[in-house]
């Protein structure tokens, strides 16, 4: 087997069962704010596409569905390897495109192509990515590898049940807006930043050991910013206060905390050939000595990028649409949001006050107790947003109903909030459709049954985290004040209350051990 990284998530497999393209992303993407680290347009994109038999796009996050680069290399008869989700959004996009050929992968099952053995396995809550996620998991009888790219899945018994692969392709780097377009001081962006990173390299180095592959590969990520505002957000931040491990950092990481596993570079046409076994990486697009540049001279490297690809940015902002005047904005986004609000009694409880949003000259408040969007006048607000215009009129336009997807991961935004963060606010941000809002409120209605309790340490607490239902006898930690941490999301209980420290809501069942008959003796 032969894998070649075509860039962030992308990545091109050899098989004997066939030849498999994944998640292939030129960008820019999110409005002209993402583009690949390093650059990837030097591959052979020709030959890449006209070799792939099967195309495999892992959810519809736009870092790793990119319309314009399956229109130009990817042809029309593909076959393609459809993630089982609970919404047709994605592959309402891909026929969008012509795409007709669509195998719906059964969720978590094996299936075949000749030799090749494949299973997709998808993920469906409503903070996976644009509600779903997946990984892509092959064999094919000379070796065995894990695509898992941005998913976070919980139940990694059912994953590893295809086999224990040789080769572990996964995210180190976050793809998120906190904290830097939030108004906050420098110094707690700072540090809001750093416990961001601690978190991602906990997280990785969790499914790291689970999955115990000798080799791992980190990639889907971080992006390169070329655009003015953003540059400094580059990796950790000129001024230390962005989220965005790079490669190198995190195999020095990995050394350090796990050196029993190889872990290597995978950029831009970096070649993987696996064999039973043994294994070996070559470069065919960058040099050792390229690469190293690239990594240790970084914002020299990121400069001489910024410099020649403007045209891209101002190409793109191009295609946005003309900005709807302040009043016919307002009532086009009363009109789609306000049934979706009356419709979503839990999101409404969990949200519980006002949202502000500044758009251009428009300033308007959602009241989403009373489930109304009207002009703001002087409100008391959770939340308060600042939008450029001409982004929101061209969600108007093209009927955006995922707008972390769009406007929230271009990061042409800022944001500040009251309180603690708000999930819900955040869900109903991405779930902009009758069909979403509708799973999404089933999906809460299903988490209040978390009847099964567990004992960690000195406490019997719900097994089922109140997020994303981990298994808390896995990925909960108790530390010395009392403080419950699951290791999927680095979410927060302090025991003492069962109050939820990071975020609105999401108590968690606690109540201390009895004592054992020994125990109470002794005392």
């Amino acid at each position: 087997m032969r894998i070649t990284a075509l860039g962030h998530a992308g990545m091109f497999i050899e098989t004997a069962g066939g030849n498999v393209i994944c998640d292939p992303v030129i960008g820019p993407s999110f409005f002209g704010s993402w583009f690949p680290f390093p650059d990837n347009r030097g591959l052979d994109w020709e030959r890449f596409g006209r070799d792939a038999d099967f195309l495999y796009i892992s959810h519809r996050h736009r870092d790793h569905f990119d319309p314009r680069a399956l229109e130009a290399y990817i042809r029309k008869d593909i076959e393609v390897l459809l993630p089982e989700y609970v919404t047709d959004d994605l592959e309402d996009d891909i026929r969008a495109l012509g795409y007709e050929n669509i195998f719906h992968a059964p969720a978590g099952e094996v299936f075949h192509r000749g030799d090749l053995k494949l299973m997709i396995t998808p993920l469906r809550a409503p903070s996976d990515g644009p509600i779903g996620d997946s990984s892509l998991s092959l064999d094919d009888g000379t070796a065995s590898i894990l695509n898992q790219n941005d998913s976070h899945p919980l139940d990694l018994d059912a994953l590893l049940s295809f086999g224990k692969p040789q080769a572990y392709f996964t995210q180190v780097s976050g793809a998120i807006w906190w904290p830097m377009v939030y108004d906050l001081p420098q110094d707690s962006k700072q540090n809001f930043a750093r416990l961001k990173r601690e978190a991602q390299n906990k997280r990785a180095l969790y499914y790291i050991e689970k999955v115990d592959a000798p080799h791992v590969f980190p990639f889907a990520g971080p992006p390169m910013f070329l655009r003015e505002e953003l540059f400094k957000y580059n990796g950790t931040g000129l001024d230390d206060d962005a989220i965005f491990t790079d490669q190198k950092q995190f195999l020095a990481h990995l050394k350090e905390q796990a050196p029993q596993y190889n872990g290597h570079v995978f950029v831009p046409g970096t070649q993987v050939d696996v064999n039973h076994g043994e294994l070996t990486v070559t470069q065919t697009l960058y040099t050792d000595a390229e690469i190293d540049r690239i990594f240790d001279d970084k914002w020299a490297y990121l400069a001489e990028q910024k410099a020649t690809r403007q045209q891209e940015i101002i190409d793109e902002e191009a295609t946005r649409a003309e900005v709807i005047p302040p009043s016919e904005m307002l009532a086009a986004i009363k009109e789609w949001w306000e049934p979706l609000i009356k419709k979503s009694r839990t999101i409404r409880l969990g949200v519980g006050g006002n949202v502000r949003f500044r758009i251009g000259e428009l300033d308007m408040v959602v009241d989403f107790p009373r489930a109304k969007v009207r002009e703001y006048a002087g409100e008391e607000c959770i939340y308060w947003y600042t939008i450029p215009a001409d982004l929101v009129s061209t969600n108007i336009r093209d009927h955006e109903i995922d707008w972390s997807n769009s406007i929230f991961l271009s990061m042409q935004f800022s944001v500040g909030r009251s309180g603690k963060f708000n999930e819900f606010l955040t869900t109903f941000l991405k779930c902009l459709s009758v069909d979403r809002i509708e799973y999404v409120e089933n999906w809460y209605q299903e988490q209040t049954d978390q009847t099964e309790d567990a004992e960690i340490g000195d406490w019997v607490v719900q097994r089922r985290c109140p997020h994303l239902r981990a298994d808390l006898t896995r990925t909960g930690k108790i530390d010395e004040n009392g403080v419950l941490t699951c290791s999927m999301h680095d979410w927060k209980w302090d025991l003492k209350t069962g109050r939820c420290l990071t975020t609105t809501g999401h108590p968690i069942r606690v109540s201390q051990c009895p004592l054992t008959d020994e125990a109470l003796r002794a005392g």
